[in-house]
């Protein structure tokens, strides 16, 4: 199963696109879509849907997960990364895939253990577990490829739930343990 996961934002949206299969997760395609932030909303917005469906048709993911909504101080970059996700939505309904979404604290949880983990603890897992070095991509990459990630093991039921605790997860699975 191919999974399209994204990270939305209006500057930087990060995707990243993981294959998971026979209990092995490999990274397909990761990567940031950067605009120019002196176009305005529309271009910018046209910019990433442009680049997302470019990616689908690329690499033609079975399923697409992105990142709920959170709420922010500033109202306004609230309202942008709802624009951004609103976009990222259409060309997943344009591709006819199946949407997952995930809050932060989710991904930050399935991936790390952790629903408060930083940015760098995510890029650090993401890292293991793909077995590939991120160290000079955008925390978005890996933040989006975390939220593939999450969805994988939520689909997959490879991580724990809320029925059972990382220990449990641990010792069912020595074999997805990173040293």
């Amino acid at each position: 199963m191919k999974i399209l996961g994204i990270d939305p934002g209006t500057l930087t949206t990060g995707f990243g696109i993981v294959d998971y299969t026979d209990n092995k997760l490999t990274c397909i395609s990761s990567g940031a879509i950067n605009t120019n932030p002196k176009d305005d909303i529309s271009c910018k917005l046209k910019t990433i849907y442009d680049n997302i469906l470019s990616q689908i048709k690329i690499h033609n993911p079975d399923e697409f997960a992105i990142e709920t909504a959170f709420y922010s101080k500033n109202v306004q970059s609230t309202l942008k990364i709802g624009y951004a996700r609103g976009v990222a939505l259409l060309a997943a309904s344009h591709s006819d895939l199946p949407v997952s979404e995930f809050s932060p604290r989710e991904v930050k949880s399935a991936v790390v253990g952790n629903g408060n983990a930083s940015k760098e603890q995510i890029r650090y897992m993401v890292s293991s577990l793909l077995n590939k070095s991120f160290d000079n991509s955008k925390l978005d990459e890996t933040d989006a490829l975390a939220i593939a990630i999450c969805h994988a093991f939520r689909k997959n039921s490879i991580a724990p739930t809320s029925k059972s605790s990382w220990k449990d997860f641990i010792k069912n699975n020595p074999d997805r343990i990173v040293g």
